[in-house]
């Protein structure tokens, strides 16, 4: 009769290989679909709407607005989410390293988006009005939420690793709060990219929408892409079995 001691430990180990097998695959879709998105509203700007301008072509200066708020907030938005799972190898530090580079270099693109299309609704022919759809109050929300993130992120992650012994308390307790704004900053940001583009493919298109030409397929594309995104990255962020073990309770299962 086999010995059933080792059976356990053989169920886990091919649980724990399964876990990690399926990972590993909706980590790939998640970049795939980040960079989707990416490629696909740099293809709808450029192939229908003409490319990029500055102040003496308002039209065109609008459509730094979307590429830069899908760059801010999904791409690289999407990818700080995802640096404690992507860099799972790696130690704590060096993770906390890439979400940190990510968040900045978010930070200049969103403005930049905010501002460029402030500007274009003030150039035009006449002036758009500012701040009258429910896509610009969800937009002002999202980037409140997210400037929130950035002070407390700083404050709790570099600030206070000056006396780390004294406020590790404190920091461990705005880790879950901190998290959990982070992800909801992201659906709100999805959320606002889809009501953004409705708005957008509505006003360009209008009637010819429902003629379903090549460029609202390209944008209807998008917008899938990016709701496929709220399925995967939080089913990546919330499952604990697809969080890294930390190195030293790895030591100990291993008599180091």
């Amino acid at each position: 009769m086999p010995c059933m001691a080792h059976r356990p430990d053989k169920v886990d180990s091919e649980m724990r290989s399964a876990n990690w097998c399926i990972f590993g695959w909706l980590l790939g879709l998640a970049q795939l679909l980040l960079h989707g998105a990416l490629g696909l509203v740099l293809f709808w700007v450029l192939y229908f709407r003409e490319g990029f301008g500055w102040k003496g072509y308002p039209k065109l200066e609008f459509n730094y607005h979307p590429v830069l708020m899908i760059v801010g907030f999904i791409y690289l938005g999407g990818n700080a989410l995802l640096s404690y799972r992507s860099y799972g190898c790696c130690r704590h530090i060096y993770r906390k390293l890439f979400h940190t580079i990510f968040n900045i270099l978010a930070v200049p693109a969103i403005v930049m988006g905010f501002l460029t299309v402030l500007d274009s609704h003030d150039l035009a022919v006449p002036p758009i009005p500012n701040f009258y759809s429910l896509h610009s109050w969800m937009g002002l929300t999202t980037m409140g939420l997210f400037g929130l993130q950035i002070v407390v992120g700083f404050f709790s992650f570099l600030i206070l690793l000056c006396c780390s012994a004294k406020t590790a308390g404190c920091r461990a307790a705005l880790v879950p709060i901190h998290a959990t704004f982070g992800l909801i900053t992201f659906l709100m940001a999805v959320a606002t990219c889809l009501t953004g583009l409705t708005e957008k493919v509505i006003f360009t298109l209008g009637k010819g929408y429902s003629q379903l030409g090549e460029e609202a397929v390209v944008i209807n594309v998008l917008a899938v892409t990016l709701l496929a995104l709220v399925i995967v990255i939080p089913v990546l962020l919330l499952n604990d079995k697809f969080r890294s073990r930390p190195i030293h309770h790895v030591a100990v299962n291993h008599g180091l």
